[in-house]
């Protein structure tokens, strides 16, 4: 396990769109932080049922639409491509069905760099089946033994990015956001979700390692991106659900601690905190997420991003053509920007970085938490921080300090109906005991412990 005590980018202006750190190759040649920012598609299916009688279908949806995009980026001269591949649930409980699905993209991938020498990488991003049981059994079963098949196998066959949206922990993170209980947030992102990526990614890497992979990251998706959705549903307040954001860095954090080294999965937004602190590439989407989800956040993701992602597009026909060519040929122009500020020179790339930061931030909390300056002052807490507990303590509280100073700047507007959580959600910080084991003590008994198995998070004995 690597600790991070100090930040591998301690100011905001080192912390720009394309230049990581610590860049990455992929087996291709692809290069990802090393000075360009390298556009991401990620496509799926249309509406329809994915068992054996349709697999073949499946196969050729998925051909049409690798075919379809490579075609694209080479006409559009991108230079460079990722690919994501978000199995479905049947992909991944039955990994013949996902293999099928992965040699059909590898291939056409391999055919596009041999006729027209474009570098390309699959990132394979099995979704995390576990949680289809109730109550989820996290460290056993075959829903596990499928997700780890289907790793092992896409790594062997030439996937090169490892990714997953785990999920270890929503079984109370997800009644903690509609309560807006900050105590319950902190104790599924900080006690029991690093717990499970720890025993996850650790498999992740290994396997990466024995296949020439690379264990890229995870994701907070179903923690604060949940957040973000019911806050632009005004089902929770957007002060607590930026707050929420900061706080999942410290579990999305586990999987670099356990030897992830990034490009980090494209919708975990709190991959700018975590950028600062290990220097590791990252992949973001925004605006061009919209066809997926909707945001507050749309070009303050853009700002220390090395892949730029459109989340997910099905396949389905536009006026321009088919979906995931109109997402690919729209990433693809935004990188020609951000490349082009890059090549001007690092003033150039802060002044482009700003212009799509400060308004977002201006407009909405949890665009603020993702401006360079406040994601280093939030991870700066997390790393001076002795243990995960209290780092997702620090976050909060560094985070709303900003949203506080900033309101009272006159920097940020909030409602009328979200300043009063400015001193709740403070109230919930001042309350909370020092100690883990003194929080743990005080939160367990009071969650509804047949919707998790605590033994899986060691918080009980067998």
């Amino acid at each position: 396990m690597r600790t991070f005590t100090k930040l591998a980018i301690s100011h905001k202006d080192d912390l720009l769109f394309g230049r990581a750190v610590h860049p990455i190759r992929t087996r291709s040649g692809l290069e990802i932080g090393a000075g360009r920012v390298v556009p991401e598609i990620n496509f799926t299916l249309p509406t329809m049922f994915v068992d054996a009688q349709t697999l073949p279908e499946v196969r050729e949806q998925y051909r049409q639409m690798i075919a379809a995009v490579l075609r694209r980026a080479v006409e559009l001269d991108v230079g460079g491509l990722v690919v994501e591949l978000e199995t479905l649930p049947p992909m991944t409980e039955n990994p013949d069905w996902g293999m099928e699905v992965v040699w059909v993209l590898l291939e056409a991938m391999r055919d596009a760099q041999a006729r027209h020498g474009l570098a390309s990488a699959l990132r394979l991003t099995p979704n995390d089946t576990r949680e289809m049981e109730r109550p989820p059994r996290m460290r056993s079963g075959a829903l596990l033994d499928g997700m780890l098949e289907l790793f092992e196998r896409g790594a062997e066959a030439g996937a090169d990015l490892l990714s997953i949206e785990s999920v270890g922990g929503k079984e109370v993170c997800d009644d903690a956001l509609t309560m807006g209980d900050l105590h319950g947030v902190l104790f599924a992102l900080c006690v029991m979700a690093p717990r499970d990526m720890e025993f996850l990614w650790s498999r992740i890497c290994a396997i990466a390692d024995a296949q020439g992979a690379i264990a890229a990251g995870d994701t907070a998706c179903g923690f604060a991106n949940t957040a973000m959705v019911l806050a632009e549903q005004r089902m929770i307040p957007r002060v607590f659900a930026a707050v929420v954001r900061a706080v999942s860095a410290v579990r999305s954090l586990v999987a670099y601690e356990c030897g992830a080294v990034g490009p980090g999965k494209d919708c975990a937004y709190e991959n700018v905190i975590l950028k600062a602190i290990t220097g590791c590439p990252m992949a973001m989407e925004g605006r061009m997420a919209a066809c997926a989800h909707l945001s507050p956040v749309g070009n303050v993701a853009a700002a220390a991003a090395d892949t730029w992602s459109n989340e997910s597009v099905q396949n389905v026909k536009l006026l321009g053509g088919m979906a995931p060519v109109v997402s690919l040929e729209q990433l693809a122009y935004d990188c020609r920007m951000f490349n082009r500020a890059l090549e001007d020179g690092p003033e150039a790339a802060r002044l482009l970085r700003d212009w799509m930061a400060e308004p977002d931030a201006a407009l909405d909390p949890q665009a603020l938490v993702l401006t360079p300056a406040c994601a280093v002052a939030i991870a700066e807490s997390i790393v001076s921080a002795a243990n995960r507990y209290q780092a997702g303590l620090a976050a909060a509280r560094t985070a709303l300090d900003w949203i506080r100073a900033a309101h009272r700047e006159n920097r940020l507007r909030l409602a009328p109906n979200e300043a009063p959580w400015l001193d709740i959600l403070q109230r919930a910080i001042e309350d909370s005991p020092d100690e883990e084991a003194d929080f743990v003590e005080l939160v367990l008994p009071t969650l509804d412990q047949s919707k998790f198995r605590a033994v899986d998070y060691a918080l009980t004995e067998e």
